[in-house]
């Protein structure tokens, strides 16, 4: 008993030497045993535009100190109301998808345990339904990662509407699908004409959750450029590589989909899934094509590689005219300059609505992805799409003129700025890809 006893009191020492040691600034960690284990440290403050759980540090601790092995465990202490951050933190640590061939023969399955101490005034533990939620939300992260990392000769508009329909089959919803040269004679000029040019057609794909007593109707609409290679107005040898991930909001609203109804979803929920492959070939879309989109409204091409705004505006009028959504969010790595308007770290909100643009920013300070709201100004905007020829031009006169929140509002012009309902328009350009640094 005296041998416990000491090493109890040897453990406690080491323990305390270990907390002293940290330096949080932004984080801090210390080895233990050998690297057996590993404490670390989380900033001590965050500014106001940061979350609260400081949920990107969190997972870069974790990905630069988790000691390795088949079966790890990770202890995170923290206030109840980081819980939920921190877990998505945790799974975005932990990718999916990997083609190096050692880890294809690897025959143990790695296990990562996660346990959360809680702190602070409430800190009772979590029950089964919230460690349910969880579950289903780290899930949902991973899905999406898994989805984005994937290269298109593996994740191209085939296999995109496999993982739909893999989704509705386990929430019990047969996906809709119109497909191809349906598309066109449906009159989706804007997908159609994004995707003819690529061996896999395009798609425009819905998953719809309608429960009994629901009261409103929310669309999700996520641009699916399964490879953007820019189109006849190509990207250069630089800035095409990682176009893999031009899905990232399709992706997106597949996991948080999934998780969502698992959830048990009380209101009507459609996801809309905008799938194209924004190729080059014989039939590619021309600069100085005009297509007619859903909305019925012309698109002068003067920028075939201002794609993403072309299959979402096709997208959102689909939730409006036939799912008759009340509430309209479309999610897209839209533009380059959404970097440069709120980072790496930021999503870009532009809204139509002012309560939302607060929820939205709100949302993702408890949930670790962060947002941050872009102008939202029609009156003074639009009319850098101005054309001679049709309604409009699918790509701006002037790219330094608030770049990011102009090609947002080509999106919710074919809805129309007189649309009584909500439209959010999230950019997540950036924040797409983990920053692993």
């Amino acid at each position: 008993e005296m041998k416990m006893n000491h090493e109890d009191f040897l453990f406690s020492q080491i323990w305390q030497a270990a907390l002293g040691a940290l330096n949080p600034n932004p984080t801090d960690s210390c080895p233990l045993y050998l690297n057996y284990a590993a404490v670390a440290a989380l900033p001590s403050r965050v500014s106001r535009h940061n979350s609260p759980s400081s949920a990107h540090f969190v997972s870069r601790l974790v990905r630069s100190c988790l000691p390795g092995g088949n079966n790890r465990c990770i202890v995170m202490v923290c206030e109840r109301s980081d819980v939920f951050a921190s877990s998505c933190a945790i799974a975005r640590a932990f990718p999916i998808f990997s083609r190096r061939s050692a880890s294809s023969r690897r025959a143990e399955k790695k296990q990562v345990t996660v346990e959360f101490l809680i702190v602070g005034q409430d800190s009772s533990p979590l029950d089964a339904a919230e460690l349910e939620c969880l579950s289903n939300v780290a899930d949902g992260v991973r899905l999406a990662a898994r989805i984005v990392d994937t290269p298109c000769n593996e994740m191209n508009t085939d296999h995109f509407l496999e993982e739909i329909k893999a989704v509705g089959n386990e929430v019990g919803i047969t996906p809709v699908i119109i497909r191809g040269e349906e598309l066109k004679q449906r009159g989706f000029g804007g997908i159609y004409g994004v995707g003819k040019a690529a061996e896999h057609p395009p798609a425009l794909a819905v998953l719809s959750h309608t429960p009994d007593g629901a009261t409103q109707t929310i669309a999700w609409v996520g641009k699916g450029i399964v490879y953007d290679t820019g189109g006849l107005s190509i990207k250069g040898k630089t800035t095409m590589p990682g176009m893999k991930r031009d899905c990232g909001g399709a992706a997106a609203i597949l996991g948080a989909f999934k998780a969502t109804i698992k959830q048990g979803f009380k209101d009507n929920l459609h996801a809309v899934f905008c799938l194209a492959e924004n190729s080059v070939g014989p039939s590619a879309t021309r600069p100085d094509d005009i297509h007619t989109m859903y909305s019925g409204k012309t698109v002068e091409i003067n920028n075939t590689d201002a794609e993403g705004r072309l299959v979402l505006a096709d997208g959102v009028v689909y939730a409006s005219k036939d799912l008759s959504a009340d509430i309209i969010l479309d999610m897209a790595t839209l533009t380059g300059a959404q970097g440069i308007s709120t980072g790496k770290y930021h999503a870009a909100v532009m809204t139509n609505s002012e309560q939302w643009e607060y929820a939205c920013v709100r949302a993702g300070r408890s949930s670790g992805d962060l947002a941050h709201p872009l102008v939202y100004c029609p009156e003074l905007h639009f009319s850098e799409f101005t054309s001679a020829m049709a309604d409009m031009k699918n790509s701006v006169a002037d790219r330094e003129n608030a770049q990011s929140s102009c090609a947002g509002l080509f999106i919710g012009s074919h809805l129309g700025f007189d649309w009584p309902g909500v439209w959010v328009h999230v950019d997540i350009a950036s924040p797409v890809h983990a920053v692993s640094t």
